[in-house]
């Protein structure tokens, strides 16, 4: 190949970018990158997450650009693609160093020679003595050192003018990130080539560098001279956290208050919101952005949220929810912090787009297989890959853009620790779901380490999104993986693992049922010809306050469209499901006994967001303390031990009820209130001073006056009224009429559809 002439002015600057922005479907990676290379070295120095991979593949045409320049030497370099980038001078290191194993260096040079540039085979083995000793073992015989420099090398042989270095010191040992750092320091000194590294590692830019940008959020936030952020150890923790732990987040403002800093004489670029683009389509509204891990300190003191620590002891606390003793149950722990932000409304979210989400690593054929279906009934699909193995991916979101939204970052998922990488895969999917819109359906393949992964974040859509869920463990107990959801799980018959003649027509069926789901969708709840479009109410019962629970419906028929749901663990958790998906207007919620099952050890359990739909969505609620004078557990042999002597009721040989006692009923009103000093919508929140069930009445084995005093006390001693919220104490047991027709008042009261609605009736 003939040499490349080098026709540049030296006054030319080597790079310059203006206003760049570059998206991986809805995710807005750059925005609005400004930076300028005029010759020599410069770094760009950030934490994971932040944009700089994302920059060096838009330097090389390997992502488009969404808006904005890249220019060369002058030359525009968004439009080219990747090869004609190269050939026009720029050699690019990749992160990860992608060598050949079964190919020698002295072979990986002769690949790459050009023939006839500044850079023959001869000088790369004098650059680096070492890949000469090396020559003849192959690229994986080499150490991690040693192959960065074939990396190095075999971009040099390519007679660049720019070479751009992403990570070259990453998994290196010290000893080895010095001999990188010695060999970069003296292809800087050459003065031959100028240097774009993007590192991560303060010590080895500073070494090299002139000058250093920092990147945050997309962006350039600053660029400053190398030595003054090498002798400045506060500027850095400040600005990239060295010296506290790498999850720690950066003490910077909020993303849109951040802003690059021009270079000299210039006008401050405007920084503009840029809508993903979309073929044929207007931009979508961007409802909530939340902030990336590293700036999510001063989001989580705006809204109240409370940190949770390093990811470790993060993953620890998880754990220790999870764990079935006593002194590890949710109740005696911290509880999880309720999310500050509502999840989007139903009628937001939804789109014509599905999601065809898997472990690609191992599921590629059978995932492909999937998405082929569902496109040809017509329909758009993205394939989401949250594998964690670290391999190249050919799915439309790879797993690298999905690790990001894990609070630990992508350090976090890739561990190498197949357990603990899942567990914060499945936890950032979540993150990275609730920030998408246009979903008209989501679809997995799995088997119950995929599913693990996958039906997490599909609870975490709205009910009416259709969810399929094709796994090796659905023909079991399913109720970890669905919850309150509506995840359809179909048994996979055969393993998802290869397409056979079963696979082939069970993966077909759950795709075409899919699209059938997804063209059939309407955002308005679907009724029948005639019916009265109204207003949906939620109300919660159990079998001792099922007379009350009549009594309001009978009342409230003809102004809501109620919708009762069976307190038994997961009936509350699907009624605030339907709260936070906007399906839900207003809320009776009577029953609150699954918290005494939280609290006890009991087998109809709330879990620690009880409470948290309404804390979030302000939507009109009245409650009460209906059933909390019982916990419940299976057969009387499936008591536990230290319960023995305790008054029980069984209710049928499944189901053995036992009374609460004056310190538990204590315990759960302190709970309660907490929760309800949270609510900041209209609340009216009423206690039964006459019982709290049917067998909490005079004669009935569960009245108890003294442990219901001490319930109605440490709720009402607690409590903070407002013009908002109010605490009614009514002389009445739960079940009677008078009771019920409080409640109904309350409701009137607040929910200015009920009051207006009942006021034209009279």
């Amino acid at each position: 190949m003939p040499e490349r002439q080098r026709s540049r002015k030296p006054s030319d600057s080597v790079l310059q970018i203006r206003d760049l922005h570059v998206f991986y479907g809805s995710s807005h990676a750059l925005q609005g990158v400004d930076f300028m290379l005029e010759h020599g070295v410069q770094a760009i120095v950030g934490r994971n997450g932040m944009g700089k991979t994302t920059l060096c593949n838009a330097i090389m045409g390997l992502v488009p650009a969404s808006r904005g320049s890249i220019r060369f030497h002058g030359d525009e370099l968004t439009k080219l693609p990747p090869h004609r980038i190269a050939t026009l001078g720029i050699g690019y290191t990749p992160q990860g160093r992608r060598l050949w194993p079964s190919l020698t260096v002295d072979e990986h040079m002769r690949l790459s020679d050009r023939g006839g540039s500044t850079w023959t085979i001869e000088r790369i083995y004098d650059t680096f003595p070492r890949l000469a000793e090396r020559r003849s073992n192959g690229g994986g015989q080499l150490s991690g050192g040693e192959q960065q420099m074939v990396a190095i090398a075999r971009a040099l042989l390519q007679d660049p003018e720019l070479l751009v270095l992403d990570e070259p010191t990453e998994g290196l040992a010290p000893v080895i990130v010095q001999q990188v750092e010695d060999m970069l320091a003296k292809l800087a000194e050459e003065g031959d080539v100028s240097v774009l590294l993007i590192e991560q590692n303060i010590g080895v830019a500073t070494a090299i560098a002139e000058n250093i940008a920092i990147m945050v959020n997309g962006r350039i936030n600053r660029v400053l001279p190398a030595g003054q952020l090498a002798n400045d150890r506060t500027l850095q923790e400040r600005l990239l956290g060295v010296g506290r732990h790498s999850h720690e987040d950066l003490d910077l403002p909020p993303r849109e208050e951040v802003a690059p800093v021009p270079d000299a004489g210039e006008e401050p670029v405007p920084q503009q919101a840029v809508p993903a683009p979309t073929p044929d389509t207007k931009p979508r509204k961007v409802l909530y952005v939340p902030p990336t891990r590293w700036s999510s300190a001063a989001w989580k003191e705006r809204t109240g949220e409370v940190s949770t620590g390093t990811t470790l002891d993060a993953e620890r606390e998880d754990q220790a929810r999870d764990a079935p003793d006593a002194k590890s149950r949710p109740f005696d722990a911290k509880p999880e912090p309720l999310f500050a932000e509502a999840l989007t409304p139903l009628s937001q979210l939804r789109g014509k787009e599905v999601l065809v989400v898997g472990t690609f690593d191992t599921k590629s054929a059978e995932l492909r297989y999937i998405r082929d279906r569902i496109a040809a009934q017509g329909l758009t699909v993205r394939t989401v890959d949250v594998s964690t193995s670290g391999k190249p991916s050919s799915a439309d979101v790879p797993p690298h853009m999905i690790a990001a939204d894990y609070r630990g970052g992508a350090s976090g998922v890739f561990t190498g620790d197949r357990g603990a990488s899942v567990r914060a895969m499945a936890k950032a999917f979540e993150g990275w779901i609730q920030r998408q819109e246009g979903i008209g359906g989501i679809i997995s393949a799995a088997g119950s380490g995929g599913t693990a992964l996958a039906t997490p974040a599909m609870r975490r859509l709205p009910v009416g999104i259709p969810k399929v869920m094709i796994s090796t463990v659905a023909s079991g107990d399913v109720g970890q993986y669905v919850g309150p959801s509506d995840i359809m799980m179909m048994y996979s018959v055969t393993d998802v693992q290869g397409l056979n003649r079963i696979s082939k027509q069970v993966l077909s069926n759950g795709a075409n049922a899919l699209a059938g789901m997804v063209k059939q969708a309407s955002d308005k709840p679907l009724r029948h010809d005639g019916e009265q479009d109204l207003p949906g109410l939620g109300l919660t019962m159990f079998g001792v306050t099922t007379t009350a629970v009549s009594q309001i419906t009978a009342q409230l028929k003809d102004y809501y469209d109620c919708l009762v749901f069976h307190a038994t663990g997961v009936g509350g958790r699907s009624m605030e499901k339907l709260v936070d998906s906007g399906m839900l207007t207003a809320a009776i919620d009577l029953t609150t006994t699954e918290i005494c099952d939280m609290m006890m050890g009991g087998v109809f359990a709330a879990d620690e967001d009880r409470f948290g739909a309404f804390i979030r969505t302000r939507i009109p609620y009245v409650g009460s303390v209906g059933a909390l004078d019982m916990v419940n557990f299976g057969a009387p042999e499936t008591v536990p031990q230290k319960y023995k002597g305790r008054n029980f009721v069984e209710h049928n040989p499944q189901v053995t009820l036992m009374r609460t006692t004056v310190d538990e009923n204590r315990r759960m009103g302190a709970w309660i209130v907490e929760r309800l000093n949270q609510m900041e919508g209209s609340v009216r929140f009423l206690i039964p001073e006459g019982g709290v069930s049917a067998l909490d009445a005079p004669g009935q084995p569960f009245h108890d006056p003294e442990a219901d005093q001490a319930l109605f006390d440490a709720i009402s001693s607690g409590f903070k009224e407002t013009a908002n919220r109010r605490l009614l104490r009514l002389p009445h047991n739960i079940n009677d009429p008078a009771f019920t027709d409080a409640a109904v008042a309350a409701l009137t009261e607040i929910d200015s559809y009920l009051g207006r609605e009942r006021h034209a009736a009279l």
